[in-house]
């Protein structure tokens, strides 16, 4: 297996911690969208940018062969204030790569960069480096700004961290591996009044409470016990003083999914059981929904392929089966359009460095996964566009 040199490995290590000390939010990822397209020009790649605002792919053509595989990284940061207290935190006061996203884009450079100098590929090879993933479908933006129709892609493929699994470890999942993501404003209308005179009001408070607990039954009545699917009610905003009834409440709720029909059926009993609800209460329902992300299916052919990889590069304790997992990632509708794997990589152990989890002020990316992870994007390469490939 090829392997980064210590100075390489040093080299993108210090990369990532200077793209970490410079958080940039969804679509706002202009310095570290310039650092990864001067990277990619010095190093001979044909370079396009502005895809999906501040989207980059650097493109690497070999031989004669009309194969091409994409290689996906995402770059933005989290509104979150950081509190790992490392040299390289975040100089931006409230963001923060709280969900390595810099160790993402660090591991494919620095694949990219061995890629240029030692590659062994007969093919094209389209490195995507993505903006938005955190909730503002970044894939999507780029999609609509023609990068498949630009940068075909026989298959595609993407790695995120994962923390509470040992460092280095590579986990593979075939079909359904991330679950979709679904969001609802829920605003009750009824009538304000004295809370000394409940009878001359219509109480959307009671409602919004009543609502609150009839939800929890969509996932434990209303789907299959072997499905795994959530609904969380995030937030309830309604009334400021304990003598008056007030005019409306306003839910937030998410609902989870990992089959795509179970997404479908949970979004017609809930706005049904909201409208009845409020019904029963004598208030108005107004539901406000927003499509989120779909459930991420990983393709079975290509991903006995990528795990053959590993089984080939990797030692078998260092390759492992990945769990189905209920956050949400858009790289799923990039596999909606060309067949490929998002696969996992160990960021730490429960009790190591790097088992704090994303999302948390306290959580870094691993450096030393950027070897590993590096080394497995060489290898996926030169193996998935392999000279000798008949």
């Amino acid at each position: 297996m090829e392997r980064l040199s210590d100075q390489a490995l040093q080299t993108f290590i210090d990369l990532r911690r200077d793209i970490h000390r410079h958080p940039e939010l969804a679509f706002q990822e202009r310095r570290t969208a310039a650092l990864v397209a001067a990277q990619l020009g010095a190093w001979g790649y044909e370079v396009t940018t502005g895809l999906g605002g501040t989207g980059v792919v650097g493109q690497l053509k070999r031989g004669t062969s009309s194969r091409s595989i994409g290689l996906r990284a995402d770059m933005d940061a989290l509104p979150i204030a950081e509190a790992t207290g490392a040299a390289w935190a975040s100089c931006e006061h409230g963001v923060m790569h709280a969900c390595g996203h810099d160790g993402h884009t660090a591991m494919l450079l620095a694949a990219a960069h061995h890629l240029a100098q030692h590659g062994r590929f007969d093919g094209t090879l389209n490195l995507i480096f993505q903006p938005a993933e955190e909730g503002g479908g970044g894939a999507l933006k780029m999609m609509e700004d023609g990068l498949f129709e630009r940068f075909p892609c026989d298959a595609i493929f993407a790695m995120h961290n994962m923390p509470g699994f040992p460092q280095g470890q590579l986990l593979f999942r075939s079909g359904p591996t991330m679950a979709s993501s679904d969001y609802a404003t829920i605003t009750l209308h009824g009538v304000g009044g004295h809370g000394a005179m409940p009878h001359k009001a219509t109480d959307p408070l009671v409602a919004a409470a009543s609502l609150v607990m009839a939800l929890q039954t969509i996932v434990s009545r209303n789907v299959d016990p072997m499905q795994p699917a959530v609904v969380t009610v995030g937030a309830i905003h309604s009334g400021e003083a304990n003598n008056v009834i007030p005019t409306s409440a306003r839910l937030e709720i998410s609902l989870r999914a990992l089959d795509p029909q179970v997404r479908r059926n949970m979004e017609g009993r809930i706005k049904a059981l909201i409208e009845l609800q409020a019904q029963s209460y004598g208030v108005r329902a107004e539901i406000a929904w927003r499509p989120g992300y779909a459930v991420l299916v990983n393709d079975a052919q290509q991903t006995a392929r990528a795990l053959a990889v590993a089984q080939q590069h990797f030692p078998a304790d260092q390759i492992a089966q990945a769990p189905m997992l209920t956050g949400s990632e858009d790289f799923a509708f990039m596999l909606e359009r060309v067949p490929g794997c998002y696969l996992f990589i160990g960021n730490g152990a429960d009790g190591e460095p790097g088992a704090c989890m994303v999302h948390n002020p306290a959580y870094d990316f691993n450096d030393q996964n950027i070897a590993p992870g590096a080394a497995y994007w060489i290898a996926l390469v030169n193996e998935l566009l392999s000279l000798t490939h008949p």
